[in-house]
């Protein structure tokens, strides 16, 4: 243990006096967090709105302040007709058009269905989709209302009549996340990228360093075991990355307000599990490369960035095509995703998690068991 002991030393102190090693370790993951948690964020406010209005009514008009009011749209200009929406939408000034027909209030009040229209720019597909959406929702309330309304009236001026018939409500009620925050979803994502990009990164550096300053030599006549070797090198990443955990997890509940509703020991228990499997990752990456550069560049493209894509962090896996999504069952970040959220949202316990839990520790001891049986104490 004396042996153990002191190559973790020598792993911290080397680690300390590299100057460029710590600000990343310590900074980066900062920044990175509120860089991505302000990124990635998809909730769509302030859509430029553009109005034709062609019956200036008062029932016109009230359908325009519903929009307003609603906080997701907001009001730039307005024409007189449809023909000169065209250079408020080329030029981005606009991005959606409500056009009111020049009926709208007379048909509100005989209780036809009015003639309205949402006209919107479709080059950014995502937010035009979500505010199509908002604007859908805003008709569809009004037209409950009236329709409530109407019922109400007729109810009332002929009491002896049976009524008409009644209004299904639909009254929807969101858990885990009821304002549909989409930093909510994003933001434990961010965390497990940040967790990874710094131990598998750290870890795969960590031989190649050696080999590169010319310390390996020393330590192959040493009587080290190769055991005590990985252990040494990889206890060090596994501290700093729990260490990360705590900052970044400290900055995604107070600065960023998503809630932590289950156990911080349970993520911080499970963290440990996705942890070995990175930490892994990186050993072997650094027993397949001869320098620090290629040991990252290997981490980045050919282990991250094809993991973050599959795991159903960003991109739904139920939207992928069936052979991509059987692939993805060999992510290990799908199942740390599934935890992340869990206990962040859910409030899930290891009753939930336990599935997940068990995929990832064997991950993390079959991939650390592959990088030992590849390690050699010895250069090639």
């Amino acid at each position: 243990m004396r042996t153990l002991w002191h190559i973790i030393v020598k792993e911290f102190l080397q680690l300390r006096h590299d100057r460029r090693m710590i600000p990343m370790i310590v900074i980066g993951p900062i920044a990175q967090l509120i860089a991505f948690g302000y990124a990635a964020n998809t909730d769509v406010t302030d859509v430029p709105l553009l109005l034709v209005d062609q019956d200036q009514s008062a029932a016109s008009r009230a359908l325009v302040e519903r929009f307003v009011g609603s906080g997701t749209f907001d009001l730039v200009g307005s024409e007189a007709s449809v023909r000169s929406i065209d250079p408020w939408l080329i030029d981005g000034r606009a991005q959606v058009v409500l056009v009111i027909g020049s009926d709208y209030g007379e048909a509100i009040a005989a209780g036809r269905a009015p003639e309205l229209q949402v006209i919107a720019d479709g080059s950014d597909a995502n937010s035009t989709q979500i505010g199509l959406g908002y604007a859908n929702r805003i008709v569809a309330e009004l037209g409950l209302e009236l329709v409530q309304h109407q019922l109400e009236a007729g109810a009332t001026a002929a009491p002896g009549a049976g009524r008409v018939g009644a209004v299904i409500e639909l009254v929807p009620r969101v858990w885990y996340n009821p304002d549909l925050k989409s930093r909510w979803f994003y933001v434990p994502a961010v965390v497990a990228m940040v967790l990874m990009l710094m131990t598998m990164i750290l870890s795969s550096m960590g031989v190649v360093r050696e080999k590169e300053i010319g310390t390996m030599e020393q330590l192959i006549v040493t009587p080290i075991r190769a055991w005590q070797l990985i252990v040494g090198k990889l206890f060090p990443f596994a501290v700093m990355g729990l260490v990360v955990l705590f900052s970044v997890t400290a900055i995604a509940v107070w600065y960023f307000e998503v809630p932590l509703r289950g156990s911080l020991w349970l993520l911080l228990a499970l963290t440990g599990l996705f942890l070995l499997t990175t930490l892994g990752l990186g050993l072997l990456v650094s027993t397949l490369v001869r320098t620090q550069q290629q040991a990252m560049l290997s981490s980045v493209f050919l282990l991250m960035v094809p993991m973050i894509y599959l795991s159903g962090l960003i991109f739904p896996i139920e939207n992928m095509p069936a052979p991509i999504q059987t692939l993805t069952y060999a992510i290990p970040l799908r199942y740390y995703a599934v935890i992340l959220r869990g206990v962040f949202l859910k409030g899930s316990g290891l009753d939930v998690l336990w599935p997940e839990s068990l995929i990832l520790a064997g991950f993390g001891i079959g991939i650390v068991s592959l990088a030992a049986l590849r390690f050699r104490k010895r250069l090639d």
